[in-house]
């Protein structure tokens, strides 16, 4: 199971979450939305949201540069294990902290708020409780690396994530001896993956791109009296 879940898992959640947007996006594009809720409590909404998203994308950064950045080139500019395992203890605790608060205001807003609930789906409140539960798994992370500040820990991380994404065998064996946490906080961020797809967390891939190339230049406007015009589009 730890070969599956550590060296398998990966490609089959990562291929899961790329196809899977791509379709939903050329089948059924009018789903592509937040759904916002903004009309409804709208001051808890942007206190949570800017807590939550900030955080959120502050871990998300470092889990990038950190994991994906080859070990040879921290050495080059002088950045040992240490310092980049104390750095990412002190920011990551800090943005964990944030997102924590801020997804902690938007599930009781969207829990508590008949109207916000009426119009919530499962998934909305499902995925809000799985990125809490990580989050909740990543600050459990920092107490056991607080024991490693050596930075020796973080470099078997760096060394699976970059496996996986070169397609070397024997990713797995990189972190079958890691505490327990660690290896849930991957499971569970590895499952977020999975259901990128089929959630409100696609709207993180919305650039408007095609918008520039395709838009038309005029749009139908009705009158009442059912007389129909075409004006520029704004």
């Amino acid at each position: 199971m730890h070969n599956f879940i550590f060296g398998i898992f990966p490609y089959i959640a990562i291929t899961v979450m790329v196809f899977g947007s791509i379709a939903r996006y050329e089948t059924v594009p009018f789903t592509w939305k937040t759904s916002s809720s903004q009309l409804l409590r709208r001051k808890q909404l942007v206190v949570g949201s800017i807590l939550f998203h900030v955080g959120v994308l502050t871990i998300f950064a470092g889990h990038f540069v950190g994991l994906l950045t080859p070990i040879q080139i921290f050495d080059a500019i002088g950045i040992s294990h240490g310092a980049k395992q104390t750095l990412a203890v002190v920011a990551g605790g800090i943005a964990g902290v944030m997102a924590l608060v801020g997804g902690g205001m938007l599930l009781q807003r969207r829990m508590t708020d008949p109207r916000i609930r009426a119009t919530s789906s499962l998934a909305d409140i499902a995925i809000l409780m799985l990125l809490l539960a990580q989050l909740v798994l990543g600050m459990g992370t920092i107490a056991v690396s607080l024991q490693h500040l050596d930075g020796h820990e973080m470099t078997k991380f760096m060394s699976w994530a970059q496996m996986i994404l070169t397609f070397r065998s024997g990713a797995a064996d990189q972190i079958a001896d890691v505490a327990p946490v660690f290896k849930l906080h991957i499971f569970l961020g590895l499952t977020i993956f999975l259901v990128f797809p089929f959630t409100r967390l696609v709207h993180m891939l919305s650039v408007p791109v095609r918008y520039v190339t395709t838009r038309p230049g005029y749009q139908i406007v009705r009158s009442r009296r059912g007389k129909s015009r075409n004006t520029p589009a704004e």
